[in-house]
């Protein structure tokens, strides 16, 4: 395959991504509307009972209750009625509480079927064998497209937005989960990309150095270097994410980004992957002590390949964080939001540099056709 032809299929390869991302993003193992990111800090001050642990997952977006007793639990709905049962025997819906079908999304928007009747005897459905449910609850959220007037009068500042209760009752009697609703300011979205497109441009100039020379070859090897960290950056998010979806435990976690943000997770090892074959080309020596002299437009590609997909699969998917303050990690969010430069400026440097690279290979046989004519 020529230079050229494998700089179109790299075109063609980078059309199919852009059209892919506009594709919904893969949903995660426990919930199809995740959001990227929030302004709202969704925290559990009161769990109701010894026996219970609750905790929020997805940015907020869901409670998580996990009943540790010998006794079921139920999780009472909007109207008053069992929604959940949770207890040693697993997990139960009624399938007449119109929580049942408002919580399906966290809009809340879903139709209610006609045997949605908060007044009727509950009609319970096992949906797992666990002691664990998760849901979204719009107690605890906020559903307005406005943000509340406090923190539309003074955005900059955290504002308390109110203070939530989600009614238990179990074989002690009625109990609660309290906790709290907060506005948090969002970050300056405007310094995180400025930092990104300096990161991504000084990369990219790498791919000015002429390929066949030293400072060409310790370039390529710079190249296969950062798409290494970037990888590694993209995975570090997949996981972080699935671990805010509730994974516990390595099986969790594995089943977790194999069913939630697997093309982050894939094109991070894929650029671990370009990066050590970068690495190699670059900086490979023949068996004589000379460096090798193969061809290393296959390299390039291989680089730029890789630079794009990353850049879009694992650092545009994940780029809202700029601009949001809750991400969903559960470490702080300028952690993720500096693991997101690394995958852009890794991969679209990477992309540049090796398009440069590759054009500058593409010329090279003309200029030396037109010296022996």
């Amino acid at each position: 395959m020529t230079v050229l032809a494998r700089v179109g299929l790299l075109l063609a390869a980078t059309v199919t991504a852009v059209l892919a991302t506009a594709a919904p993003a893969p949903a995660l193992a426990h919930g199809a509307d995740a959001p990227n990111g929030t302004d709202y800090r969704v925290s559990v001050t009161d769990a109701g009972h010894p026996d219970l642990r609750v905790r929020v997952v997805e940015a907020g977006a869901r409670l998580e209750l996990t009943n540790t007793g010998d006794s079921p639990v139920e999780v009472i709905g909007y109207s008053g009625e069992p929604y959940l049962r949770i207890g040693p025997d697993g997990v139960y819906e009624n399938s007449r509480s119109p929580a049942t079908y408002l919580n399906r999304t966290i809009v809340g928007d879903s139709a209610l079927p006609a045997e949605a009747d908060p007044a009727a005897e509950p009609r319970w459905h096992r949906v797992d064998g666990g002691t664990t449910a998760r849901w979204h609850d719009q107690r605890a959220l906020w559903r307005e497209a406005e943000p509340p007037a406090q923190v539309r009068a003074a955005p900059d500042r955290e504002h308390r937005v109110r203070d939530w209760v989600v009614p238990l009752r179990g074989a002690d009697g009625p109990a609660e989960i309290r906790g709290t609703l907060d506005w948090v300011p969002p970050p300056d979205a405007y310094t995180w990309w400025v930092v990104t497109v300096v990161g991504a441009l000084a990369v990219g100039a790498l791919g000015v150095l002429p390929a066949a020379s030293g400072p060409g070859r310790r370039a390529l090897v710079a190249l296969g270097g950062l798409l290494i960290v970037g990888g590694a950056a993209a995975v570090a998010l997949a996981v972080g994410r699935t671990l805010d979806a509730g994974a516990q435990g390595l099986g969790a976690v594995l089943a977790g980004l194999l069913t939630g943000p697997v093309w982050t997770l894939l094109t991070g090892l894929g650029a671990i992957a370009a990066g050590v074959r970068a690495v190699r080309g670059g900086g490979g020596f023949a068996g004589s002590g000379e460096r090798t002299s193969a061809p290393r437009s296959d390299v390039d590609f291989v680089v730029a390949l890789a630079g794009v997909c990353l850049a879009l699969f694992a650092g545009v998917t994940n780029a809202a964080g700029f601009a949001r303050a809750v991400l969903p990690v559960p470490w702080p969010p300028t952690v993720a939001r500096v693991l997101v430069i690394l995958v852009l400026v890794a991969g679209a440097g990477a992309l540049a540099a090796a398009l440069l690279r590759l054009h500058a290979a593409a010329r090279r046989p003309t200029a030396t056709s037109a010296v022996t004519r």
